[in-house]
């Protein structure tokens, strides 16, 4: 006797926890707000849908409880992202095709609004939901004919595997941020900040390279010539114990522009594109929100930058090259207090690669990843933006202007424009930076030229120290270390009306770091608010760094135990760094005998201290060190551990070290009352 598919209705055990597990992991969805539960939901709708399919193969069932086991999660998917969802539901499928125009795409990109996070997410999960229904009508209203009942539910079974999958790979995965906002504060600020008399506000043009190392321009002693680089200290000054605030692209860059560490703002990785398409590499889109935690995609939109405290003040800004740090929304550098942006959101060893156009959170590619497979013209087409722009702000508006020049180089995968290739006689990496330098000369006699190079501050440094090229002098470890050589980066300070904060050519010891560039630049351009209070920074929340300015009078130590400099990787604090005055250590009784040549030659020592790294020499990759203790002041390369020596010094960092890693995890986003 022939026996059909059968819609088995039953309580048996197996089938009742595949629901069970389903229906739970709808309800923590909406609990936990986050994209990885989303993702275990859907992974979970895979098994059970091959689950479905060998049941009516093997056992000729339909199971209720596989069938809910499928569909509780989807709906928790689909619900979740129609409510929480951070885009119109089409993000993934934004192109890399020269002259993809958002405002043109307002489906596939943008906040979006319920109806249109309704429309896209539903029609994303519709092939799923579309065989999931028919195979559910072919069991029960084909019962009367078996054949076709056992063919066109397996069929769809069958289906239902492939429409999931292809739904793992295109379902909208951007979603709003699951963390404590700080938007009153952000407004708030930035209300209060005073519009500046125009003639007396200097311009600012802060350049900074990508993983170029400490030793890679001749003035810190490279083996070839950066004329147009070295003229920035030769005119200026220079920081000669400058650190990034961390060692890769992203969380640096996170730090430049807020005067915070990237650990609050979520962003202590390298964040990675979320367009794409159906392609296997379509797991860079989750990427982020489980990298960095609780959705986050990019620099949050509530952290107050110094574009934005310009742009209150009256400046004009600009923003050129490599942004990395967020592409779509929130994240766009001109929803983050940018007028116009030219460049990459990403950067250049990923796909999508493009250039764009970018004004009031729209933008158009000009410049597809087709285009770019070959880069050799970026520092040209770069240049030619940042040179242009500057021009028509300065003869157009009496707007000072703020331009933020990120250049992609000298990033791998090195590209030279043809003129340059093999100039150098060094390879790709220096004819890169040989390149840059030139184009720089060509920007500071546009700002001669305008009359306004003493009028503005210039500012030169690097994100991180070197990859796999570039000199980081004597120093240990390279980029992505904790070491100094994955930090110390070249800084530099030009500005010829500067009335007398520095001399041309001077130099300076004191240390410093790029969260210390947002409260510095406030300072120098005499940002005030509430009607003419200096200095004016936030009051809502911590700003870790702290004005250079003192540094540059008075040659004041600004990093001690109460504002250390930190170095940080992947949400843990690694080491500790703050200079002690050499009499106070001196005075502690263990000490009084000392007559070392670092504490008698020295009015301070900067200590550093790492709780425990992972060793640097890969023959021993195996081996941390625990407990150490440098000082940088007779020990740039960190070869010595001084804890024995110093075992007082030691055990006070330890503890301030952990004391900053609690309050960074009971106030993650260091909010003040």
């Amino acid at each position: 006797m022939k026996k059909g598919i059968e819609f088995d209705k039953s309580k048996k055990i197996f089938p009742l926890i595949i629901a069970a597990i389903g229906i739970a992991l709808m309800l923590a969805l909406w609990i936990t707000r986050l994209n990885i539960t989303a993702i275990v939901c859907v992974a979970y709708c895979c098994v059970v849908s091959a689950l479905i399919f060998l049941g009516l193969i093997f056992k000729k069932k339909l199971y209720l409880g596989f069938l809910i086991g499928y569909a509780a999660p989807l709906f928790g998917i689909i619900t979740y992202f129609i409510v929480f969802g951070a885009d119109a539901g089409f993000g993934a499928f934004s192109s890399g095709l020269a002259g993809f125009s958002t405002v043109e795409h307002p489906l596939l990109t943008g906040a979006g609004n319920f109806f249109t996070r309704l429309l896209g997410n539903i029609l994303l999960a519709l092939p799923s939901v579309a065989a999931l229904v028919l195979m559910i009508v072919a069991v029960i209203k084909a019962k009367e004919k078996e054949t076709f009942q056992k063919v066109m539910s397996r069929v769809l079974s069958f289906v239902l595997m492939l429409t999931t999958v292809v739904f793992v790979l295109t379902m909208n995965l951007r979603s709003k941020p699951n963390v404590e906002r700080l938007w009153e504060g952000h407004d708030d600020y930035l209300g209060k900040v005073d519009k500046k008399e125009t003639a007396s506000s200097p311009n600012v043009l802060f350049i900074m390279m990508d993983d170029l190392g400490y030793g890679d321009i001749s003035a810190n002693g490279a083996i070839y010539d950066t004329p147009n680089i070295d003229r920035i200290a030769e005119e200026g000054t220079q920081f000669v114990n400058f650190y990034s605030s961390y060692s890769v692209c992203s969380p640096s860059r996170f730090a430049a522009l807020t005067g915070r560490y990237p650990y609050r703002g979520y962003a202590d990785n390298v964040i990675y594109p979320t367009v794409d398409t159906v392609s296997p590499f379509a797991s860079t889109r989750i990427f982020n929100s489980i990298e960095m935690g609780a959705n986050a995609d990019g620099m949050l939109g509530d952290e107050i930058t110094i574009a934005e405290v310009l742009s209150e003040a009256g400046y004009a800004t600009g923003c050129f090259g490599k942004w990395h740090l967020g592409d779509y929304g929130e994240y766009l550098p001109t929803n983050q207090g940018f007028d116009y942006f030219y460049g990459s959101h990403h950067v250049n060893d990923m796909r999508p690669f493009y250039h764009v156009v970018e004004e009031n959170g729209e933008y158009e590619i000009v410049h597809g990843t087709d285009d770019l497979k070959d880069q050799s013209d970026a520092t040209k087409w770069i240049h030619e933006e940042i040179n242009n722009w500057i021009t028509d702000t300065v003869t157009n508006s009496d707007e000072p202007f703020f331009a933020y020049y990120a250049t992609p180089w000298p990033h791998a995968p090195l590209y030279v424009g043809e003129d340059f290739e093999g100039s150098s006689g060094m390879g790709d990496y220096v004819d890169c930076v040989t390149e840059f330098d030139y184009y720089l000369g060509e920007l500071f006699n546009t700002l001669e030229d305008l009359g306004v190079m003493d009028d503005t501050i210039i500012v030169f440094t690097s994100d991180n120290g070197p990859a796999l090229q570039g000199s980081v002098n004597d120093l240990r470890g390279g980029k992505y270390l904790a070491y100094d050589g994955g930090q110390k980066v070249p800084f530099l300070i030009r500005w010829g009306n500067n009335n007398g904060l520095f001399e041309a050519g001077s130099t300076y010891k004191e240390s410093a770091t790029l969260v210390d560039l947002f409260p510095t630049l406030i300072d120098m351009c005499g940002i005030t608010g509430n009607g003419g209070e200096s200095a004016f920074l936030p009051k809502d929340r911590e700003i870790d760094g702290v004005s250079m300015v003192p540094i540059l009078t008075d040659n004041k130590v600004v990093h001690t135990y109460e504002k250390p400099i930190l170095h940080m990787k992947r949400e843990k604090i690694k080491a500790i760094q703050y200079a002690v005055p050499t009499l106070e250590i001196l005075a502690a009784e263990e000490y009084k005998d000392y007559d070392y040549e670092v504490l008698k030659n020295n009015e301070y020592v900067v200590f550093k201290y790492f709780k425990n790294i992972q060793n640097d020499n890969s023959a021993f990759f195996d081996k941390y060190r625990k407990n150490w203790l440098h000082i940088l002041t007779d020990d740039v390369g960190e070869n010595y551990n001084r804890t024995p020596v110093y075992p007082t010094v030691s055990d006070e960092m330890c503890e301030r070290l952990e004391e900053i890693a609690k309050n960074f995890k009971e106030n993650r986003r260091g909010t003040l009352n």
